[in-house]
Parts: structure tokens; C-alpha cells; sequence
């Protein structure tokens, strides 16, 4: 593709996609329109970062000739139909996680972009932060020798509301598709290959939805990752990387600027420092411009994220936990 400037449109007048539209700004650039469910609110979100167009129903999104990449950020019970039609309409897909509700979902979208030729990703901000990026090549290098351990934390206290988004099962509610996938999404981007040997314990919310859970992971090669999720107590949003030669303490993820790696055998400590976690959005639709404009989709991780899927998916057929109308 010709370089030049490529119009964003966002689907959604949520946290996101304020974020979105001031990074585009921080980028010298103008968000182009916006469509939501209620109108009012996208009009309202329009008049705030002065966008272009917005439209009457979300459907001429994918109508309109301008518009060269679609930022879905609505609930992700409502993601597949929203890229079915923007793939058919021949849009690129930037898709907030959980990309799809699961694994069947995902691989139609995937078979549907490369048909058409388009960019299909999923708005995971791991695979886009400098610090991920400095943190895989050091650990492919060797240095640290192979991965043996990954340990993961994810916590957050949500006041029990089962109408909210992250209890409510019509929302497609629940810990794991909310913060499991930023946890997942590491642990398989450390790992050589997929984790094939997956057990859990999972507790369910009022709502039915997954409260609370714990999973341990193991692959053909022996590296294992254990990984605790809640969603009604607060836990600091630790990730460690036990390597034989060394091990990796991120402090705060998914959005992390600073690593710690600390040797085996010394004792000594070494800072990582890479990135701004202000910037997170920025680093990645700076990725999404460079897939689309120059067709290498590498920074992507598509199939990472087909490999997350594929795990929440799973668990999720062992736990009996389907959404209404969801079909596996």
C-alpha cells in the first residue's frame, strides 16, 4: 500500500476509545469518525476530539470508501458480527481483547481476512510495548538460558454490581476474557510452544459468570506457568519469568516500562527499562499503520492470540461456562 495517511474510525465511545483518540493526536493525527449504539454519544464523543464523520448506524462504518482501519472497542460479546461485516466491506481490523468469545469465532475472522487480503489483529497492548519487545529478545539470546517458570498474578477489586460488563454473562462477563487474556497473552509469548496441558479451578460470581480462577499450564518442553485471576480482591499485577540462568520480575502489566532481571547464581540485579506505559496505545496503532502499509505482520502476534484463544476456550468447555446464544 501507497504510504499515506491512513483513516482510523473507532466503534464505541468507551474508555478505549477516548484513550484511542487522544493518542492519534499525540501522533499528529485526527481520528476520522466514530459510531456507537446510542448516537447522542457518539456525537458527543465528535464534538469532544473534533471528528469528522459519525454516523446515523454503526452498519455505514463499513460503508464508507474513506475509512481504511476499524478500531472495534464495544463489548466482546458484539465483536464477530461487527468483523464480519467490516472484513466483508474490505476494512482492516483492530480489535480490543477478547478478540472473539472464542476459538471458532477467531479462526472464521482469520480465514475471512486472509480471503480478502486484510490485516486482522487484536488490540492486546503486550505484543506492542517496548519493554515486551526488549524482554523477548533478551530471553531468545539464551543468556537466561531456557524458560522453566512462569508465575502470573492479576487481581482487582469489583464492587459486586451483576449488571456490570465484568459479571454480567450477556456481556460476556467473567475474569478470564477480561484480565485472563492479558496473563495468557504473556505466558504464551515466553513459552516456545503452546501450552497443551491445562488444568484449572475456577469460582463462579452471582451472576454465573467466572469470578475467580486458577490454571496451571504445561508444554512439550517442560516449561510450566501457573496463573491467579480475580475479580473480587486486589492483587498487585505481577509477572515472573524463571529462566535457569536467571529470573525476570515485571512489576505492573499489562502496560509495563520496567523489568528486573536478577541472576541465578549472583544475586545481582539489572534494570530494564524500555517504553512509556503513557504511550501504550500509540505503540500500538504505530504497529497496526506499519502491518498495513507495508504488509509484514509480525508485530501483530496473530497467532499468539489464536493461541490464547484456543486456552480460554478450552477452560471455558471444561468449566461448562458458555454465553447466552455463544455457539463453541
Amino acid at each position: 500500500m501507497e504510504n499515506r495517511n491512513l483513516n482510523w474510525a473507532v466503534l464505541g465511545t468507551g474508555v478505549i476509545a477516548n484513550e484511542m483518540a487522544t493518542a492519534l493526536g499525540k501522533m499528529g493525527k485526527k481520528l476520522y469518525a466514530v459510531g456507537n449504539r446510542t448516537h447522542s454519544k457518539a456525537v458527543a464523543f465528535a464534538e469532544k476530539y473534533g471528528v469528522e464523520k459519525v454516523y446515523e448506524q454503526i452498519e455505514e462504518m463499513f460503508l464508507d470508501p474513506k475509512v481504511d482501519i476499524v478500531y472495534i472497542t464495544s463489548p466482546h460479546n458484539t465483536h464477530y458480527q461487527f468483523m464480519r461485516q467490516a472484513l466483508e466491506q474490505g476494512k482492516h481490523l483492530f480489535v480490543e481483547k477478547s478478540i472473539t468469545l472464542n476459538s471458532r469465532e477467531l479462526d472464521e475472522m482469520i480465514a475471512l481476512a486472509e480471503e480478502k487480503g486484510l490485516v486482522l489483529a487484536e488490540a492486546m497492548t503486550i505484543w506492542h510495548m517496548p519493554l515486551y519487545k526488549k524482554l523477548w529478545e533478551i530471553v531468545q539470546s539464551g543468556t537466561l538460558g531456557k524458560v522453566q517458570m512462569i508465575t502470573m498474578n492479576f487481581g482487582s477489586f469489583k464492587e459486586y454490581d451483576m449488571k456490570n460488563r465484568f459479571f454480567n454473562l450477556d456481556l460476556a462477563g467473567g475474569a478470564l476474557l477480561d484480565i485472563g487474556v492479558y496473563a495468557l497473552s504473556i505466558v504464551r509469548s515466553f513459552m516456545e510452544e503452546k501450552p497443551e496441558q491445562i488444568v484449572s479451578q475456577m469460582r463462579r460470581s452471582p451472576a454465573g459468570s467466572d469470578e475467580q480462577t486458577s490454571i496451571l499450564l504445561m508444554n512439550s518442553l517442560g516449561q510450566m506457568a501457573t496463573v491467579a485471576l480475580t475479580l473480587h480482591s486486589k492483587q498487585p499485577k505481577r509477572a515472573m519469568i524463571s529462566c535457569e540462568g536467571g529470573y525476570i520480575e515485571i512489576m505492573e502489566y499489562p502496560r509495563g516500562d520496567r523489568a528486573v532481571i536478577v541472576d541465578t547464581l549472583s544475586g545481582e540485579k539489572k534494570e530494564v527499562l524500555a517504553g512509556d506505559t503513557k504511550e501504550a496505545l500509540i505503540y500500538e496503532m504505530q504497529d497496526m499503520e506499519r502491518a498495513v502499509e507495508t504488509g509484514d505482520l509480525s508485530d501483530m502476534k496473530l497467532m499468539y492470540t489464536r493461541d490464547v484463544m484456543d486456552i480460554m476456550t478450552r477452560l471455558r468447555k471444561t468449566w461448562k461456562l458458555q454465553y447466552p446464544d455463544e455457539k463453541w
